[in-house]
Parts: structure tokens; C-alpha cells; sequence
């Protein structure tokens, strides 16, 4: 008894709904009144369940925390439901080094500067507490203010008011070296200074005496705030790195930069026919890949299997091919798949996959090469409009993703506890992707680059999977797609 759909007033994308957990999480945007969601409407599986709560819900509720509630079939399922809200906040003033501190649970704020600014009448450069809905009283924005003592304002959001406490305090060192995050060939380098200075980074390998100034194309700042992106780095690497501000440098900071890897048989060499099933791996090898085939193998023949078309004409690739299988209109739509990870088992026509490898270095980018055949797409299930989707272009997809979950991360297909991967899931350190809904016929070399949530989080595992039909998970494609796919390359610089 599951949630399938989950809509709320002034959400700031879609809802993430997870079966397995029984977790509804809904994310709003800052026009949102936390304290007063209104759910504009929900739909279950199956559709002769009841959710006992849902007038309640449907009045508008306050998620400031998370909730309980129940759906009933039989029995009570116990789902949990939370609301994520993403605020912009910031202040700056005249003078100031670093970024602020915003405590929003505390309401507090605070603020270094220069030991030469003038406390008694400082300028505020910019200040937002709250959504953008809200007004602060009294307003400082653009004012010279004293902040020889502590300074206190009222923000008011949907008729409530919050008392935030600003401190702002002299600091004695103009520039300091925050840190480092060191990669393989790329290092990131954070650093505070003085707004307005010229603010960078130098380094030098640990066994050299000459600095060598980064460019500043290669540095972003935000105020006092600055990040360097240091790249064409040797890997297990030690090198020495300093922030400087105007004339004044900040500590010195040692790393040592990681090593590299390559995914195992990513050229998709090693295959071996086990009774009707192919494996992407040698007989008695190391089991890297997997695909869908032992799922689709239950009412046809294997739809991921080697070919000998490759881009220069040596050795094999990977064929993926989306087809109906089954007996007449007795089947369903399976599409051709690879990934790494393992194939579990098989729930009644539907698969349960681990997705991830161990993994703990960050590469940049995804190379390889690509063919695709994109068929009308011919079967939808009911998450979608048949109408919209049957006969436009199907779509084949490559993505990437390092998470840093404790365990691989499970997909289930089966629609009653279905679970997928979400770029956008709290676990997910980086992701990126590559789409194609044309036809490709000549091999074609394909790079994807992977977008970062953070510079400092370490990943645990490497997901990397490539289908035929980017709506596979949901039975839902082109029968006939194929994609061809050879020679993955992780890269490690940009």
C-alpha cells in the first residue's frame, strides 16, 4: 500500500517517494509557508486503499517537522512524510573577511572584518534572512550601522516573527587558508580575505621552493569568500597551497592528491553465454557489470548481449536492445540495460538490482563511445499519458553517479514498492548524464561531465548504468530501440 503521487502548492520540484522506507519528501520553494502546506492531491497503489488523514492534509498542514501518517489495505502502513525548504540567507558588510555565519536555528549571524573597520558605523552591503517573502524591521540594507554592540532585527514571514541577533566582530588575520580538498588531478582550495582585495591562491609540489600564483579564471568569490580550482595536478601527489589577500598570505596547507582507476571491462570485452543468460564478464571473472537479461530472460532471450560492431573494428561492445518479450500481448517491455552492480533476483516480472560499486576517488568526466536507434516509443505504462508518449522518439540514456550510503543502492521495478535512483537523493555526492532521442549511426564519442553537490564529500560507490529506453524502469519504450555502447574512460581533470 504505497503513495505513487504526492503534489504540493508552491513545490520547487518533484516529490521523492520511497517505497521501501515509506517515506514521502516534498520540496518547497521559498514562497512556501512551511507551517501551512497545502497538498493539492495524492494518489495511491492500489487505488482501493485509503489514506486516513488525507482531509486534514489537504486543508494544509505544518511539515516544519516531519509527520506520520497511515494508509489502510488490510492492514495500516505507517508512512513518514517531510518537508524540505531551502532558504537563501546572507549578510555583508564593509570590510568584512570570510563569509558569515547564519545560525538558523539560533537566528544568529556573525560576522568577522578587518581590525581597521569602523564598528560604530559600519555599512551593510547586503542582508536576507528569511524566504523571499518576508520583511525585516528595521531595515539596515545599504545603512551605516554601529555594531560596537550586538544588533538585533525582527523578520516577519505569513504572520510570524522571528528576533535574529547580529554580531559583528574585528579580527586580526586579513586572509587565512581554510582548506583543501584534494582529488586526483584537481585540488580545491578555500581561502577568506577581505571583500574587495585581491584575493587568490599560490602553491607549489612539497619539494619545490617556487610558488606558482593561481590564475584567476580559476577563482570564484563570493564577498570575502574565495575558491580556487587548482587542475593539471600529478596524482599521489604531495603539494603545498596558501590563500593570500592584498599583500598578506594565509597558513600553509600540505595534501597529497589521490590516485586513479578504470572501471572494470569498461570496453566490454569479457562476455559469457550462461544457458540463454549473457554476462558482461568473463566465465569464472570478475563480476562488475551486470544487466536485466536474467528478468527478461523469463519470457524471451537475453536483450543485452556483445557485438562485434565496434568503433575500430577490433574486439567487442555492449548491444543494448529494447523488445517486448512474452507471447502475443501476453509480456511486458523489457529494455536492454547494463550497470554496475548485480542483478539480485527476480520479483514475479520484475527485477530487484544492487546499483554501485566500492568506489572512493572523484573523477571529472565519463568518456566512451555511442550508436543509437531510437523506435517510436510503444508501450506506456500507467505512470504516464499514453496519449503524449506513444509513438514520439524514444530515448537512450548514459548516467553516471558516486554516492556515500553505507550499501549500494537498491532499485526495485515492481510498481507495488517500486524504488529508483534520484539525482537529486541526500545520498548523492555527484551525477551527471547523457540523452540521445535521435538516431546515431556511426559511432560517435560521448563525454559526460559530473556535477558536484560538494568538493569535500568522499564517495563509497560508483554508479554508472546505460539503457536503451531512459523510461525502462517504468516498462515504458521504443520496442526495437538499440544502443551500442564501447571503451568507457573515467577522466580525472578538467
Amino acid at each position: 500500500m504505497n503513495f505513487t503521487t504526492f503534489e504540493v502548492e508552491n513545490s520547487l520540484r518533484a516529490t521523492a517517494i520511497d517505497t521501501l522506507q515509506r517515506k514521502v519528501t516534498v520540496y518547497l520553494n521559498e514562497r512556501a509557508d512551511i507551517n501551512n502546506v497545502i497538498v493539492n492531491g495524492f494518489t495511491l497503489s492500489p487505488s482501493t486503499g485509503v489514506w486516513a488523514d488525507s482531509a486534514m492534509y489537504l486543508n494544509g498542514i505544518d511539515m516544519s517537522s516531519p509527520l506520520t501518517t497511515q494508509l489502510s489495505l488490510y492492514h495500516d502502513y505507517e508512512w513518514t512524510i517531510t518537508a524540505i525548504q531551502e532558504i537563501e540567507r546572507y549578510f555583508t558588510v564593509e570590510q568584512q573577511i570570510g563569509s558569515s555565519v547564519i545560525d538558523v536555528p539560533g537566528c544568529r549571524v556573525i560576522a568577522y572584518v578587518s581590525s581597521s573597520a569602523p564598528l560604530a558605523n559600519l555599512l551593510v552591503k547586503s542582508i536576507k534572512l528569511g524566504p523571499s517573502v518576508a520583511t525585516m524591521t528595521p531595515e539596515i540594507s545599504g545603512k551605516r550601522v554601529d555594531f560596537t554592540r550586538l544588533l538585533e532585527v525582527d523578520v516577519t514571514a505569513h504572520g510570524r516573527t522571528s528576533k535574529w541577533s547580529i554580531y559583528v566582530l574585528p579580527k586580526e588575520e586579513s586572509v587565512t587558508t581554510e582548506r583543501v580538498d584534494a582529488w586526483s588531478c584537481v585540488a580545491w582550495l578555500y581561502g577568506a580575505g577581505e571583500a574587495g582585495k585581491d584575493n587568490g591562491f599560490e602553491y607549489r609540489k612539497a619539494d619545490s621552493d617556487s610558488w606558482i600564483k593561481l590564475s584567476e579564471s580559476q577563482i570564484t568569490a563570493d564577498g570575502g569568500s574565495f575558491v580556487g580550482r587548482l587542475t593539471g595536478l600529478q596524482p599521489t601527489t604531495s603539494y603545498v597551497a596558501r590563500a593570500y589577500s592584498g599583500a598578506d598570505y594565509g597558513a600553509e596547507v600540505s595534501f597529497t592528491t589521490q590516485g586513479t582507476a578504470q572501471m572494470p571491462n569498461s570496453d566490454f570485452e569479457n562476455w559469457w553465454l550462461d544457458g540463454k543468460v549473457w554476462d558482461p564478464w568473463a566465465e569464472g571473472g570478475e563480476r562488475y557489470w551486470d544487466t536485466g537479461n536474467k528478468g527478461a530472460t523469463t519470457l524471451g532471450s537475453s536483450n543485452t548481449y556483445p557485438s562485434d560492431d565496434t568503433p575500430d573494428g577490433n574486439g567487442r561492445s555492449a548491444c543494448l536492445e529494447t523488445r517486448f518479450v512474452g507471447v502475443g500481448v501476453i509480456g511486458k517491455l523489457a529494455a536492454g540495460n547494463i550497470f554496475a552492480g548485480e542483478y539480485v533476483k527476480t520479483d514475479g516480472t520484475n527485477g530487484i538490482l544492487s546499483f554501485g560499486r566500492p568506489w572512493n576517488l572523484r573523477p571529472t568526466r565519463l568518456r566512451g563511445w555511442f550508436k543509437y536507434h531510437s523506435a517510436p516509443i510503444s508501450n506506456v505504462s500507467s505512470d504516464f499519458d499514453a496519449d503524449k508518449l506513444k509513438g514520439t522518439p524514444d530515448t537512450g540514456i548514459v548516467w553516471i553517479a558516486l554516492i556515500d550510503s553505507d550499501e549500494p543502492f537498491e532499485i526495485r521495478t515492481n510498481p507495488k514498492n517500486r524504488q529508483l535512483f534520484d539525482p537529486e537523493g541526500q545520498e548523492v555526492v555527484a551525477y551527471g548524464k547523457a540523452e540521445w532521442s535521435k538516431d546515431v549511426t556511426d559511432w560517435t564519442q560521448f563525454e559526460i561531465t559530473l556535477d558536484y553537490k560538494s568538493t569535500q564529500r568522499v564517495p563509497k560507490y560508483l554508479l554508472c548504468t546505460a539503457s536503451a529506453s531512459s523510461l525502462g524502469d517504468y516498462f515504458t519504450g521504443g520496442n526495437g530501440s538499440i544502443l551500442m555502447l564501447d571503451n568507457f574512460e573515467l577522466m580525472f581533470d578538467y
